[in-house]
């Protein structure tokens, strides 16, 4: 191949991974449909078996869980191997948790080591695939701030993949502001070794606070962005709001799985619900079936 056949290839790929799905082969993965289950928190707190079965008959097959209790390998109350069982009688999947690092990144290294194991513990249980980092604590976004995290980050993300896991970073909209032309994300981004972390990538988050679309943000670092969030945006407010009913059109800006390394992704709605958190989950289900199913 000569090198002016090799600058055109190399261009047109390049415009292709900017491209929304739509636009692409419909010859595209397919994907279990999967929700954060922090979206319906209220619900869980009550009754998570019956709650677990609800989404299960919206077509959810698959979910990120919150809230595990390290001390006592908990989830939702119930012994890791007990929501295993309950997930497994219902023929149901849990692919990644969101779990606390933030309240222990300040903390000496064997405790954070103690606290990965335990979470090491808890994933394999209920057969997850990935840990996640949801949130990093509003002191500790400064430059330095996230400098210290990228190299916890590298770390933890070793630590994990040694026990054949994956770890990732969940991104929200703080992550974009800059400090004198650098964000917090291109520092985890740029300082994070991309065999130990990778991004989970929250698309309503890009749309609200980046300057680049999430095409555009794959497109710079393609195969490392295996897990994404999808929600929409509320038409006034810019608060959450449920999918179909707001302003963020994914047929146009829904990236390629198969450019970002795509594993996995969850519908989530964090709050402001039009009636509750039952029926958003179902609205939603109900909009990504009938609309977005296609490309996923």
């Amino acid at each position: 191949m000569d090198r002016r056949k090799f600058l055109e290839i190399s261009s047109a790929l390049g415009v292709m991974s900017l491209l929304p799905i739509s636009c692409l082969s419909a010859s595209s993965p397919k994907y279990k449909m999967g929700y954060q289950l922090y979206s319906i928190r209220d619900e869980m707190e009550k009754d998570p078996v019956a709650t677990l079965k609800a989404l299960k008959d919206m077509g959810y097959e698959d979910f990120e869980t919150y809230g595990y209790d390290a001390e006592k390998r908990t989830f939702y109350g119930f012994k890791a191997n007990e929501f295993k069982t309950i997930l497994d009688d219902l023929d149901l999947s849990v692919s990644s948790g969101h779990y606390g690092f933030s309240e222990l990144a300040t903390q000496p290294d064997d405790k954070l080591n103690e606290f990965v194991d335990q979470c090491i513990e808890g994933a394999e249980a209920i057969g997850s695939r990935y840990i996640t980092w949801p949130w990093i604590n509003e002191v500790q976004r400064t430059l330095d701030g996230y400098k210290s995290i990228a190299k916890q980050m590298n770390l933890i993300g070793e630590r994990i993949a040694q026990a054949g896991l994956g770890f990732a970073y969940h991104n929200h909209g703080y992550e974009f502001q800059e400090f004198d032309g650098k964000s917090g994300f291109d520092i985890i981004i740029n300082e994070t070794d991309p065999a130990l972390v990778k991004i989970q990538l929250d698309l309503y988050w890009v749309m609200h606070s980046s300057k680049n679309t999430p095409a555009e943000l794959i497109a710079k670092y393609p195969g490392r962005y295996v897990m994404w969030h999808i929600k929409d945006m509320d038409k006034v407010t810019r608060d959450y709001t449920e999918l179909g009913n707001g302003s963020i059109d994914y047929h146009k800006i829904l990236p390629d799985p198969k450019v970002s390394g795509l594993e996995y992704y969850y519908i989530e709605q964090g709050g402001n619900f039009t009636e509750s958190s039952m029926k958003s989950a179902a609205s939603s289900a109900a909009y990504f079936k009938s609309d977005l199913k296609q490309y996923l």
